[in-house]
């Protein structure tokens, strides 16, 4: 018995070896295959607060494997827009540029703050971390700009607003202006944020404007984003195209509004008087982008609505 296990132990080596052999390079091929191909993607359940809707800029996508420029955006925007507050995918070795790219996407404030504009604001981030491995392993975290308890108080209000001042025989266009007037109605514009960088408003978020009567323009702006949520009307944020030179930073709605994209800004409808009286104006109450630049050119020229069309071709003049 010893003497057959002797010779099955080298018979079986002499066989191993002769099939590796012949067969070297196909195994040399699936070796290589399986060491090139990339970790499985997790992706877990979107929140409550993912938009369904795809812009021309940005698209929701389920492959996170990268191929292009445009693939690693729509990355980001998913990621974003479902609300993920860490998520990691992995550059394919086919694509040369795949971590040149991300950083540079990753690296540039304004390209962020537009992914940023086109998610639902409570999905909307007040900062996004990438760190990048030598392997290609992109590691993304989020942090949310609205806090749980936020959300529950200014969800709560915003239900409390609409059962008040919506019916069920109105048209989306008077939804749109009973929640607009409304708005405009309660809050004040917060001039000390604007003026110091700091207040003790939160008028930054819709928390400002619907529960303590001030807002910046990004309040104003969020605060109409989620009427229309609720209403179920496709819209996103326009941010100023900071390229250009001495302009100021400024945010407002796009509304979709019987197959075209309209201007809806609030700011500019709750003017800051030198009388300390409160207006109320429609002169900014969706509009399209050739109104919006007549309206700039009135007696008052307004220069905050210069918007990067290859970012919103939505609202192409």
């Amino acid at each position: 018995m010893k003497l057959i296990k002797r010779n099955i132990i080298p018979l079986l080596c002499i066989l191993l070896l002769t099939f590796v052999f012949y067969h070297v390079e196909e195994i040399s091929d699936k070796i290589a295959t399986s060491l090139e191909k990339n970790p499985e993607v997790i992706v877990n359940d979107a929140n409550t607060y993912k938009k369904e809707e795809d812009f021309i800029f940005v698209q929701n996508t389920t492959d996170f494997i990268p191929l292009s420029y445009n693939d690693i955006l729509n990355i980001y925007y998913t990621i974003t827009n479902s609300g993920y507050k860490t998520f990691t995918f992995y550059c394919p070795s086919e694509y040369k540029d795949c971590t040149k790219d991300v950083e540079t996407i990753s690296g540039d404030p304004e390209t962020l703050t537009y992914i940023n504009n086109f998610v639902h604001p409570f999905n909307s981030f007040s900062n996004i971390q990438t760190s990048i491995s030598e392997s290609g392993e992109i590691n993304i975290d989020i942090n949310y700009l609205y806090t749980e308890e936020e959300k529950e108080i200014v969800t709560k209000k915003v239900n409390e607003i609409y059962n008040q001042v919506i019916t069920k025989d109105m048209s989306d266009y008077d939804k749109i202006k009973a929640i607009h007037d409304y708005i405009v109605d309660n809050s004040k514009y917060d001039v000390e944020r604007n003026d110091k960088d700091d207040s003790k408003y939160i008028s930054y978020k819709a928390y400002g404007p619907l529960i303590e009567g001030y807002a910046t323009c990004s309040g104003y702006t969020d605060a109409m984003a989620l009427f229309l949520e609720k209403m179920g009307i496709k819209n996103f944020k326009v941010a100023t195209e900071l390229m250009q030179k001495d302009i100021s930073g400024h945010v407002w709605n796009a509304v979709f509004l019987d197959n075209k994209w309209l201007h809806l800004d609030l700011t500019w409808d709750d003017p800051v008087s030198e009388d300390g009286k409160d207006y109320l104006q429609h002169k900014y109450f969706l509009i399209s982008s050739k109104e919006l630049e007549k309206a700039d050119k009135g007696e008052v020229v307004v220069t905050d609505h210069i918007f990067s069309e290859r970012i919103y071709p939505e609202l192409k003049k």
